[in-house]
């Protein structure tokens, strides 16, 4: 099996600080720059899992730097450059505490709490009458909370946002219009590409200068779920599950074996050959959302290469 990637311990040139994530790890730098390296961790119900995914962290970042070239023109963003397929480099930002959530469809979350009654999410109504995968009139924004690592985010409204004062009502008004035009863009290009973008979730930060921009992923399977647009109406009427392009498909495996990362639960044993499976299923997801052959990085020392790549371009780039 391919190695992978679960911790790094980084030390750059001008690196001033360091803080880990589910699946990023973040290390800050002098004169306000930051360098973000996506791991082969994995998690689901805001569980990390003991072992990492082989070209997960490769997969992640080079989605996310292409979306976010593929956005800028209409939603500013966080990114400079990206000198190693696992890393990224840009501007630091204070984020924002909440994520954005946009669902175009009744699928995952939402359906999950719709199942079991409920018409109101995020304090957003949604119509009586739907079935699981079916769409939405217009596409409704649900905001998750960001939890703190090894907790849940939670479900939050507009209105308890701004009335916490957890954003204000002029930011969030903003970050509300960069999460549609994200979302029609994201929609357009995965229509192109064969694809249904049916939720997805932006994160936001405001760089030193107090502009609001997109940062950390966009348009990923970690953050975004997609159905093949192909034979989706008819799989509808036929009341059959879609064909989904997303990780719901490692939530689905956990479920079955009863974990939802409450507490008492067990994470259950992956196998070698499970996550070569799940592996092979990310470089699926990535050729399909790109429409690009997916090329794999050297594993002989990831972390090696990724010190190497990354600290060239910062001394190229912002000195020593």
């Amino acid at each position: 099996m391919s190695n992978s990637l679960v911790q790094s311990d980084f030390n750059f040139s001008g690196q001033t600080s360091f803080y880990k994530g589910k699946v990023r790890d973040v290390y800050y730098l002098k004169n306000n720059f930051v360098v973000m390296v996506a791991s082969d961790r994995i998690s689901a119900f805001d569980v990390v899992m003991p072992k990492g995914i082989p070209f997960k962290g490769q997969i992640l970042n080079q989605i996310a730097v292409k979306m976010m070239n593929e956005s800028q023109d209409i939603v500013p963003n966080w990114l400079i450059h990206s000198p190693d397929p696992n890393v990224s480099i840009g501007h630091l930002c204070e984020p924002f505490k909440i994520e954005m959530v946009i669902r175009g469809y009744l699928s995952g979350h939402a359906s999950r709490e719709y199942s079991k009654g409920k018409r109101i999410l995020c304090g957003v109504p949604m119509p009586d009458g739907l079935r699981e995968n079916d769409s939405f009139p217009e596409p409704i924004i649900t905001p998750a909370t960001k939890a703190e690592f090894g907790n849940h985010d939670e479900d939050i409204s507009k209105e308890e946002i701004i009335s916490k004062g957890i954003v204000s009502e002029k930011d969030y008004n903003i970050l509300e219009n960069y999460t549609k035009l994200l979302f029609n863009r994201g929609t357009e290009l995965a229509s192109r590409r064969g694809l249904i973008l049916v939720d997805t979730k932006y994160e936001f930060g405001k760089t030193i200068d107090g502009e609001i921009v997109l940062i950390d992923e966009i348009h990923t399977p970690d953050s975004s779920r997609y159905f093949y647009k192909e034979g989706y109406s008819e799989r509808q009427l036929n009341e059959v599950p879609q064909k989904q392009l997303s990780k719901e498909f490692v939530r689905q495996w956990l479920i079955s074996n009863q974990f939802q990362g409450l507490k008492g639960q067990k994470i259950p044993h992956m196998s070698d050959q499970y996550i070569l499976s799940v592996s092979e299923r990310y470089i699926e997801l990535y050729e399909n959302i790109t429409s690009e052959s997916f090329v794999k990085s050297d594993t002989n020392n990831i972390s090696e290469r990724i010190f190497i790549n990354t600290e060239n371009y910062i001394k190229s780039n912002f000195g020593s």
